[in-house]
């Protein structure tokens, strides 16, 4: 029996994960997306900012700046305590996209962020983490100069989105990152919104979704170029649910082909 009284039994017990929707998801979306207030005489650096004199310099460790009045202010300290020691373009680069996540920002905001990438994407590809290419390529879903900048990073952002939320789920499994899941099981339970199961042997879902994305990504120089870098960092990293699928997918064919010889037929490998 549910028990009304918790968290959890009420989420079971509505007919929807989010009641009222799509209302409520919008209503709290645009009150995350309130612009970042600036106190008098606070603004961003202009349009014509000297980049390279910011790719020179460097968040110092300890930034003695004055205790935050605004909301700008706030977000310009917690961007430079966590990019200390990077370049001042890093920081402005990301105190850029905080605005540009905002219903409201500088007018100029939009035209410096794609200045930026269009004047010096290999040091920020070369000095950035993953976590801020993510954001970068992302920012062009919204505000890239053209359509193909636009694909890009509304692709990206659904791709490393859902990635982001699964793989928080999956902590609570249990199991490292690296450690697929045994093959011996077979699932029985229906997916979501009964769509078709996956097939680990002729399923190409996992492929089909990052060869459009990738190759989309190739044909853009801009944006595109910072996905083809992300791409192939996911491409490499063994923690990903690309890697555990690929890995199922190499253990359910060595399972198949082990039983086919014990059955005496080594080229009879099953369908799956």
């Amino acid at each position: 029996m549910v028990d009304p009284s918790s968290d959890r039994g009420l989420v079971a017990s509505q007919c929807s994960t989010y009641p009222n929707a799509p209302e409520s998801l919008i209503t709290t979306w645009n009150i995350r997306r309130r612009a970042l207030t600036f106190a008098a005489g606070e603004t961003l650096p202009p349009l014509d900012v000297d980049l390279k004199a910011l790719l020179a310099a460097r968040v110092p460790a300890e930034d003695a700046r004055p205790r935050p009045t605004s909301a700008n202010a706030t977000k310009t300290q917690e961007i430079r305590r966590e990019l200390a020691g990077f370049t001042e373009l890093a920081a402005l680069n990301a105190l850029l996209i905080a605005h540009l996540r905002k219903k409201r920002f500088p007018r100029h905001t939009p035209r410096l962020f794609r200045r930026i990438w269009n004047e010096e994407p290999e040091a920020l590809i070369a000095e950035l983490p993953p976590r801020w290419l993510i954001s970068s390529v992302i920012t062009f879903g919204d505000h890239g100069w053209n359509e193909g900048q636009r694909r890009v990073g509304l692709s990206m952002n659904i791709l490393f989105s859902l990635m982001k939320l699964f793989e928080f789920e999956r902590l609570y499994s249990g199991f490292p990152p690296e450690k697929p899941y045994s093959i011996k099981r077979t699932p029985s339970t229906a997916l979501p919104l009964d769509m078709p199961s996956f097939s680990l042997l002729s399923g190409g879902l996992d492929i089909n979704l990052l060869a459009q994305i990738w190759d989309m990504a190739r044909n853009e120089p801009v944006a595109g170029r910072i996905a083809c870098c992300l791409l192939q960092q996911l491409n490499d990293d063994p923690r990903s649910l690309f890697r555990r699928i690929g890995l199922m997918r190499v253990d359910l064919r060595a399972h198949r082909a082990a039983k086919a010889a014990r059955a005496g037929d080594p080229g009879a490998e099953a369908a799956e």
